[in-house]
């Protein structure tokens, strides 16, 4: 897969805000900072840097370990990636197609960018477990071919490369990351009305009304994110530490107080994993909320919810259609956000709902589609 298009760089157009790259049907132009705009020389970089082993504490892991192309940029199936020294963390991998529309990255939100996220992976002990950046630096600044593509991306010489470099050139890359065009594009947006199966056209009724799925995965008038960019408490994980809520939340406040690391908690602490957004808002309504995930290629992208607990699209229209409950024998989980109630949605309504979701699909990715779930 080619990390960046002529076509999509030729693209580009300066707006009142920033840049923006024009993208494929069923999405908007993609938001590029003014401070880094893209180029092929600079993708391309990122692209190496993305996949480079060395970067990692063991010479084992790189981004693209967690985030494989041939995955739809993800480590599927494994319920939580597994870092340095075989350590398994506490959270899906998410794809990172189409992660420049996001306004806030990680499950919890706790980087507003590209080009912030990017920095936290290798320095955190449980993913490449780097001690700090330097190994980096002298990887880039040495390596023959690092020095001639940060002079080709940037212009520098090799003492001059830094950290945002390396950052902005693995960001720019990740923005190339851009799938639409699938099935449902092309029936919803490009008036192809054999494009989608019936089963996937009364399944996005279904999504739209009965299931109300498009609550927060939005469908726009001319684009479709499937994703309201916004935390909820949708009762996946949060039961897990419920009866230890009084003790534990105290606790995390004091710890943050005292310094401690947001990032290496999350990933090596299954409890604190469970607080979600609040562990970095501190606001008892982000309590158990995480990021609403894009539903493209949702269906080659399994296992779900942030700790993959979900292995199946028919598992999650289950929960859904409990009410936020995976089994509807456990107890409704605390501060449910607003609309998680039971759907009472029959059996064709959620054959017809995975069908649609599995519409979703870009060409790219159609190849790692396996045998509908069954109801």
């Amino acid at each position: 897969m080619k990390p960046v298009s002529n076509t999509l760089l030729s693209l580009v157009v300066i707006t009142a805000v920033g840049i923006a790259v024009a993208a494929p049907l069923g999405l908007p132009p993609v938001p590029v900072p003014v401070n880094n705009p893209m180029s092929d020389a600079k993708a391309a970089l990122g692209a190496k840097l993305f996949n480079d082993k060395r970067f990692s504490s063991t010479g084992l892991v790189s981004c693209s370990t967690c985030h494989a192309p041939e995955k739809a940029f993800t480590d599927s199936p494994l319920q939580t990636s597994v870092g340095v020294h075989n350590q398994e963390g506490t959270r899906n991998a998410p794809t990172l197609a189409n992660a420049a529309y996001f306004k806030r990255l990680f499950w919890d939100g706790r980087s507003s960018d590209l080009e912030d996220q990017s920095r936290h992976p290798f320095v955190n002990p449980v993913e490449l477990g780097l001690h700090d950046y330097l190994p980096i630096l002298q990887i880039v600044r040495t390596d023959p071919e690092y020095v001639g593509m940060f002079r080709a991306a940037f212009g520098i010489e090799p003492a001059a490369v830094s950290m945002t470099e390396v950052k902005q050139a693995i960001a720019t890359f990740e923005r190339t990351l851009i799938f639409g065009n699938s099935p449902f594009d092309r029936w919803y947006f490009g008036g192809d009305k054999l494009a989608m199966s019936e089963s996937a056209q009364r399944g996005f009724k279904v999504f739209m009304e009965d299931g109300r799925c498009q609550s927060c995965h939005t469908i726009e008038q001319n684009f479709a994110l499937f994703s309201d960019n916004r935390f909820h408490n949708i009762g996946v994980g949060i039961n897990k530490i419920r009866e230890e809520l009084v003790r534990l939340t105290p606790e995390l406040l004091l710890a943050k107080a005292r310094g401690i690391n947001v990032d290496k908690a999350v990933l090596s602490n299954e409890k604190t994993a469970e607080f979600g957004r609040f562990a970095l808002s501190e606001r008892l309504d982000d309590l158990g909320a995480f990021k609403t995930p894009t539903l493209r290629n949702v269906a080659v992208t399994a296992p779900y919810m942030h700790d993959g607990s979900l292995e199946t699209l028919r598992a999650v229209v289950d929960h859904y259609n409990n009410g936020g409950v995976t089994d509807p024998t456990d107890q409704v989980s605390d501060y449910l956000s607003g609309g998680i109630r039971p759907l009472h949605l029959s059996e064709q309504q959620i054959t017809d709902l995975i069908a649609f979701m599995e519409a979703l699909t870009s060409p790219e990715f159609a190849s790692l589609a396996t045998t509908p779930d069954a109801p």
